[in-house]
């Protein structure tokens, strides 16, 4: 069996023996996949991106364009087992958020935040949380896209060089080979860096943080000659951003992106900042944690204390759909710079063309690349990839599309995670999400 790029991410924690032993496994009580159906209101004419997402204790729909019914049958279809998931649901519920020309022309609720408890045991009906238009999601990978803007920041203010060594900046950054990494190869991974790093058996943070910097490269791996997914990448830059800013990463993520921006709802370790704890949706329901809502999905990061380069922030469509919109409109948002307009070009130029890639679960990618985004992916894109859409994916089920021909932004968040992550793979719904938006 090929183990899934979480798999590897996690080999040589506790947990692991957990999430190995738990797939294919069903829920302790069976389930019956009968959600409610979502209705539909308009939206008001201005609704734009700035405006705030429609709270709902039920599985609601606003909408203005004719994506809406194509987009929310979509949805609803895989909160019930279908032919390419027959075992299962995708999901246990699912949030979807179309802009076009910075006004939002969709936002869709479906399905449950959440609907098992531990073991997993499918709760009973006044048990579940209903998933609503502004719940907050782990967006586990998501957070490479943060990490890449906040490093890019650091380029715009001239302490950083993109093509210098990553050692300039971070001599713990050790191993051998490593001193032909550059920080644009992080961006674009293609470091040779391996996909996971080692954190258990550590007495403490500091050891574990000199394990993550001194992760050799992969054997045979040739810094800049190959695409290869690489957590470990953004974890470094991570720290990068730490070392330049003074401050961790979750202060620098809040004071430099998203409290320019206004997000409120978007950051690492929510349980500190989020009031309404029914707003935060649930993952894993069968791992050696137990069910998890709030802490985040990914081990390492969960041992790393929560907040790393690589996974931890949490956020809703809405927030999310603005890092998309700052991105299309060239670093600005609201009349806010995160990014210069050169240096935004750069990360939505892809980088990589021409170059392999190695990637064990999608063979038939390409290494396509900006710095810090995906590039012109079909696996996940589907109709709408082109050789300047962008975006990315998140293990949890979480994936931004920014489709710039289109004028288009795309966020389709799921608990695909929830209770099992091996019940379902979340491109199946990314595409055909994807694809009901490109034939609307």
């Amino acid at each position: 069996m090929t183990l899934p790029r979480r798999a590897v991410l996690g080999t040589g924690l506790a947990a692991t023996a957990a999430v190995l032993t738990g797939c294919g496994r069903s829920s302790a009580s069976p389930a019956t996949w009968a959600e409610p159906v979502a209705t539909t209101s308009p939206l008001p004419a201005n609704s734009g991106l700035a405006g705030a997402a429609q709270p709902s204790n039920a599985p609601v729909t606003s909408a203005t364009s004719k994506a809406s019914d194509k987009v929310t049958a979509t949805l609803t279809k895989y909160l019930k087992p279908t032919k390419d998931n027959p075992k299962h649901p995708g999901y246990a519920g699912a949030v979807a958020l179309l802009a076009q020309d910075g006004k939002t022309q969709l936002t869709t609720a479906v399905g449950h935040a959440l609907r098992y408890g531990a073991g997993p045991v499918d709760l009973a009906a006044p048990q579940r949380v209903a998933m609503r238009t502004d719940s907050i999601f782990d967006l586990a990978s998501l957070t490479k896209v943060y990490t890449a803007i906040l490093t890019l920041q650091l380029v715009d203010q001239g302490k950083v060089a993109l093509d210098a060594p990553v050692q300039r900046y971070l001599p713990d950054f050790t191993g051998a080979g490593k001193e032909k990494v550059t920080i644009a190869m992080l961006l674009a991974h293609t470091s040779a860096l391996p996909v996971g790093a080692k954190v258990t058996g550590m007495a403490n943070n500091t050891a574990r943080w000199q394990s993550v910097m001194a992760t050799p490269l992969v054997g045979g791996g040739v810094p800049g000659n190959t695409f290869r997914y690489s957590s470990v990448g953004l974890m470094v830059l991570g720290r990068l951003v730490e070392k330049f800013t003074g401050k961790s990463l979750d202060k620098a993520l809040r004071d430099n992106i998203t409290t320019p921006l206004g997000l409120k709802d978007t950051g690492f370790q929510p349980l500190k900042w989020v009031s309404n704890k029914a707003r935060l949706v649930a993952t894993d329901a069968r791992t050696s944690r137990g069910l998890l809502r709030g802490t985040v999905h990914d081990d390492v990061c969960n041992i790393l204390g929560g907040v790393a380069g690589h996974a931890g922030v949490f956020g809703t469509a809405q927030d999310v759909a603005v890092i998309g919109q700052m991105l299309l409109n060239g670093g600005t948002y609201n009349g806010k710079r995160i990014l210069s307009s050169a240096t935004t070009k750069k990360m939505l130029t892809n980088v990589n063309k021409g170059k392999p890639a190695i990637d064990a679960e999608r063979p038939g990618r390409s290494a396509d690349h900006g710095l810090g985004v995906e590039m012109n992916q079909s696996w996940f894109m589907g109709k709408l990839a082109s050789a300047t859409s962008f975006g990315h994916t998140g293990f949890t089920g979480t994936s931004l599309l920014v489709v710039p021909s289109r004028r288009q932004v795309i966020v389709l968040l799921t608990n695909r995670a929830h209770p099992n992550w091996s019940w379902s793979n979340p491109d199946t719904h990314r595409v055909a999400v994807h694809n009901a938006i490109a034939s609307a």
